[in-house]
């Protein structure tokens, strides 16, 4: 047998019998989603609020606003922090209650 046949079908029953690989490259899963945030978004414009943590990035806060646009929200804005602390305090007084 020639030994460039050889080469092509050795390679390629490499590729045919390689285990798949289901999930994301590195580079994709440790990157943050928050890239940079917004610190003067009004309360107003926000129609959803979804909290994001994961190991290698910080408290991530994405503001879904009433024109359907998804930004990064600085987890630090004083209202932010009430908006927790009050989400907070009633998680707490219902694990009381019950």
């Amino acid at each position: 047998m020639d030994i460039k046949l050889l080469a092509v079908v050795v390679a390629l029953t490499v590729v045919i019998y390689a285990v798949p690989t289901q999930g994301k490259p590195i580079s994709l899963v440790e990157r943050c989603y928050c890239r940079s945030t917004v610190n003067n978004l009004p309360r107003s414009y926000i129609r959803e609020l979804r909290f994001i943590h994961t190991p290698n990035c910080p408290f991530q806060v994405i503001a879904k606003l009433k024109s359907n646009k998804e930004v990064c929200v600085n987890p630090d804005i004083r209202w932010l922090q009430q908006y927790l602390k009050n989400a907070i305090d009633k998680v707490k007084k219902y694990r009381q209650d019950n």
